[in-house]
């Protein structure tokens, strides 16, 4: 079953026994778990019928003696199980680094999934991992019980989930706003869907999220960002360019080097990329970079100001700033120096500058 369906199941009141949630992206298992916890009993039957156990603190025993149990002046008992993954005695045993088949038979949970308690919902929220499904257990709890694999999304991934998700709300958003968030708020579901409840405070719908919503609500400047960075790179805007490294470097508490390294790596990346293809028609050139038809015009226009052998250079100074960044390489520099040095080696490239001009560089354009 897909999210929606036990979405879907629980809010006709279709219960099942037991539920088991797992895999690296939390805020799946954290939704549906929560829907349960909402939605099987009502206020007045939680009190004696609504339990939570955490992994650390119990084993799969304690949980199971609970699940036997019949509920009191209710239909249903509910039975939670948080941070699953630390369950002592969920798994099978190992023995040499290799699964017990018979230790598998014996598994507790195996055998209340041959015979559950009709009338209690037994949920397993394990997160930041995932069962390996060659084994017994994890073929019972397929077969036998609700068992959902919350998976982490691919970066370019992103957009279409940020797109939805506001158009479930009602909300639509541009292309240029939706990439600036995209591009800042990463992979992480649940911190994704956090940022955009808090600006859905001040943005009601219908309306078009747009880039000062974001830079109000969230915090994202819409001028010093990763995404402009980019585009002023992009169309070689040296002065551009500088004024948002000299931000970032002054700022380095909201523009982490480490995500601004990821997003000029995967840029430049896409424009290696480009060259490569062999159809470069607007679509072709979309799927092959896995980015938006809207942007596809702005590579093209970079792609053309930066041969393969001027970003493969590129791709050599960001490897080079990335070890400086973690400090290899006998380098003591903050982040702010690290900002400045790498943007005037990037600007700089694929030209060859005299000895001492970077430092009348540097001079120039940051004091």
């Amino acid at each position: 079953m897909n999210y929606k369906d036990i979405i879907a199941d629980i809010e006709k009141k279709l219960f099942h026994p037991v539920y088991f949630f797992c895999g690296e992206e939390a805020f799946y298992i954290d939704m549906l778990s929560n829907a349960i916890e909402k939605g099987v009993l009502d206020e007045t039957e939680r009190e004696f019928n609504q339990f939570v156990f955490y992994g650390r603190e119990n084993n799969l025993a304690t949980v199971l003696d609970a699940a036997y149990r019949f509920p009191m002046m209710a239909n249903h008992q509910v039975i939670i199980v948080k941070e699953a993954q630390d369950l002592k005695d969920l798994m099978p045993r190992t023995r040499e680094g290799k699964k017990d088949k018979d230790d598998e038979k014996e598994n507790l949970l195996s055998t209340y999934l041959d015979k559950p308690q009709k009338t209690t919902v037994l949920v397993f929220c394990y997160k930041y991992k995932t069962l390996d499904k060659r084994t017994a257990l994890a073929k019972k709890l397929d077969k036998s019980a609700v068992f959902f694999e919350s998976k982490k999304l691919y970066d370019n991934q992103v957009p279409a989930w940020i797109e939805n998700y506001l158009k479930d709300k009602g909300l639509t958003i541009g292309h240029k706003a939706l990439a600036l968030l995209a591009e800042y708020l990463g992979n992480d579901l649940s911190k994704i869907s956090n940022e955009l409840n808090k600006m859905m405070l001040n943005v009601k719908a219908p309306a078009e999220i747009t880039i000062n919503d974001i830079e109000q609500n969230i915090g994202i400047s819409k001028d010093y960002n990763v995404f402009e960075l980019q585009n002023a790179l992009g169309s070689r805007d040296t002065e551009k360019t500088i004024r948002i490294i000299d931000y970032f470097a002054s700022n380095t508490k909201d523009n982490p080097f480490v995500v601004s390294m990821g997003a000029l790596y995967s840029y430049f990346s896409k424009l290696l990329i480009y060259h490569t293809l062999k159809d470069k028609s607007p679509n072709s050139v979309a799927a092959g970079l896995g980015v938006s038809p809207f942007f596809v015009k702005d590579y093209i226009s970079a792609a053309r100001l930066y041969p393969i052998t001027s970003l493969q250079k590129i791709m050599h100074i960001l490897k080079e700033y990335d070890l400086k960044s973690k400090g290899l390489g006998n380098v003591s520099m903050d982040e702010g120096d690290i900002y400045k040095e790498l943007i005037l080696k990037l600007i700089y490239s694929d030209k060859i500058v005299p000895e001492g001009v970077e430092d009348e560089l540097d001079e120039k354009y940051f004091g």
